[in-house]
């Protein structure tokens, strides 16, 4: 029985085989609930076809949320009843504007030559650092949960560090310490973003290895970027060497660096995201200490059902950390 499922995942198709390998920042990568780009309502028959082009607002209902890319690495969420502008979405000049709502920002990987900036309020955000970054027009609100960004409004420039938040409508206009942990515990977004982050990294360590021929970089692979998951429906991001861990503690694995990843297994089969995937067995989260996460270059074994688990030691492929336990 296990093995012809496993047959019949090995010789199914992947659904939307017409959908680009790579894609461009802008690129709509997942869809929840209602939304829509302008006139246009977006579906999961979007994802992968959809870009939001320059002066462009993708809007979500109070139940809606979607995912777009940025730039490599860099993942723009939209909460309910939101609106997002996008400004420019150019490699070396990214820019998207909050009007209404919430949105966050997950960077994975940032280079020197990006410019990635975020404005709400007047205020431009510019984000310096790979981090989880929340902003919430609503509440007139910008926090850093990791990483780092300088805010400038008018003549004020205020740097703002992980677990400190600045309110725009707040004359003194000072970066302060909040409750980062009661946030992330509460926050719709912040959750959804953590399971989205955990998806896409499964996505990778199965995406990656199709690029692996040989023990050398196999036909079809450009380097670090946008690759498209067949069996995940989504886009993920696939680094050019080594691996690293995402803010939210999930691992991403270059081709030549993917047998190293937790759970590596053989044969496709196709993933849903929602209830049932965050609840099931899947792809493990690195612990989080008082030194940032724990992790490591892990050496999977495999157990029963309630016995799945990796260990490792330290990591040195960019984001690092140390052990970790499957759950």
């Amino acid at each position: 029985m296990l093995g012809a499922a496993l047959l019949m995942g090995l010789v199914s198709l992947p659904a939307k085989a017409d959908v680009p390998s790579h894609t461009v920042p802008g690129a709509l990568n997942y869809v929840e609930g209602q939304a829509s780009i302008g006139a246009e309502s977006l579906s999961s028959q979007s994802v992968g076809s959809v870009v939001l082009q320059p002066n462009q607002v993708l809007t979500t209902t109070p139940g809606g949320k979607a995912e777009v890319l940025l730039t490599p690495g860099v993942y723009l969420r939209v909460g309910g009843d939101s609106a997002v502008k996008m400004i420019s979405p150019a490699l070396t000049n990214t820019q998207v504007e909050i009007q209404r709502g919430e949105a966050q920002v997950e960077v994975d990987q940032i280079f020197k030559q990006n410019d990635l900036r975020v404005l709400e309020d007047g205020a431009k955000v510019v984000l310096q650092k790979r981090g989880v970054y929340d902003f919430n027009a609503d509440q007139h609100a910008v926090r850093v949960l990791e990483g780092q960004a300088l805010l400038q409004d008018g003549d004020a420039t205020v740097k703002i560090k992980g677990g400190h938040e600045v309110a725009l409508n707040d004359p003194a206009l000072k970066s302060r310490e909040f409750n980062k942990t009661a946030f992330e515990a509460t926050d719709d977004l912040y959750r959804w973003g953590s399971l989205r982050s955990a998806y896409l990294a499964e996505a990778n360590v199965d995406q990656a290895r199709v690029y692996l021929v040989n023990g050398f970089y196999g036909p079809g692979w450009f380097g670090a970027g946008w690759y498209w998951s067949p069996w995940f429906g989504a886009y993920t991001f696939i680094p050019a060497t080594g691996f690293f861990y995402s803010p939210f503690g999930w691992g991403f694995y270059s081709p030549l660096w993917v047998y190293r990843a937790p759970g590596f297994y053989y044969g496709h089969f196709y993933h849903t995201f929602g209830p049932a995937w965050a609840t099931g067995p899947h792809y493990g989260q690195w612990g989080r200490g008082s030194a940032g996460f724990r992790g490591g270059p892990p050496v999977a074994r495999w157990g029963g059902p309630a016995g799945n688990e990796f260990h490792g030691g330290e990591s040195h492929g960019g984001g690092g950390g140390r052990g970790g336990a499957w759950r």
